[in-house]
């Protein structure tokens, strides 16, 4: 949220339960024009929603569906925004286990810390966490992109099958259990990959697709500076000349 920038509403925690918040938000009016076009192409367009009173609450704007934007400063419990499929989110702060699992759309940034099971099952999207996070990062994915700008636990990307993760930092052990039609870039180092899992060299278009999504989730880096983990059946694919894309990778 800008500095100077004044939210259009305010909602205490303390003070609504979440059924109360949930109603709060969705009955917000928005312009229909907006929800067609991306949140970037004008901020003005999209209410701005400031949450105040932020405890360590779970399951905070939990399926959220309308076109606002969210502003916090705080810090809030187990499945924050989980199945979130509105347009932004910025909270100042950590949250804890299953923070944005099953989300569908939209942008949510994290300045703090985020526990185990970030991004689970998500669908679309763009989840950018600043801090580091627990593990099984991105399990079961399905699509959209999750950038972790520290370190990330064990079982990072099991069962995941479409989507991207980027990570900044150092990864845990079984990195990439089950991993499919998914692009883990990592630029620390990596305690144990999983099976059938390996690094494969950065390809330049991989470098350039890498720079944009980097660029998209405002975090600094050079994206030659990580290294690609995909499935091995990938890469043989790739260097038989079958391309990049495959139904199933396992």
């Amino acid at each position: 949220m800008n500095e100077i920038e004044k939210p259009d509403h305010r909602f205490d925690l303390q003070k609504l339960s979440l059924a109360q918040l949930r109603e709060s938000i969705e009955s917000i009016d928005v312009d229909p024009a907006a929800d067609l076009i991306d949140s970037s192409a004008g901020d003005d367009l999209f209410p701005l929603v400031e949450l105040l009173g932020l405890q360590g609450q779970h399951s905070v704007g939990m399926r959220l569906t309308n076109s606002v934007r969210i502003h916090s400063v705080g810090d809030l419990g187990d499945f924050a925004f989980a199945h979130f499929a509105g347009i932004d989110v910025h909270l100042e702060g950590s949250a804890g286990d299953g923070a944005c699992e099953g989300m569908r759309r939209g942008v949510v940034r994290i300045t703090g810390r985020a526990g185990c099971g970030l991004g689970a099952a998500m669908t679309g999207g763009t989840l950018a966490v600043y801090g580091s996070a627990g593990a099984r990062v991105g399990a079961a994915m399905r699509g959209g992109s999750i950038f972790v700008r520290g370190n990330v636990g064990a079982d990072t990307g099991a069962g995941a099958l479409a989507g991207t993760i980027v990570v900044g930092g150092d990864a845990g052990e079984n990195l990439g259990d089950g991993l499919n039609n998914v692009t883990v870039f990592l630029r620390g180092k990596v305690a144990s990959l999983a099976p059938g899992v390996i690094e494969a060299p950065l390809r330049k278009r991989e470098q350039v697709r890498l720079g944009l999504l980097l660029m998209s989730a405002s975090i600094r880096g050079k994206a030659a500076d990580f290294r690609r983990i995909i499935p091995e059946a990938r890469w043989k694919a790739e260097e038989a000349g079958a391309g990049e894309v495959r139904p199933n990778w396992r």
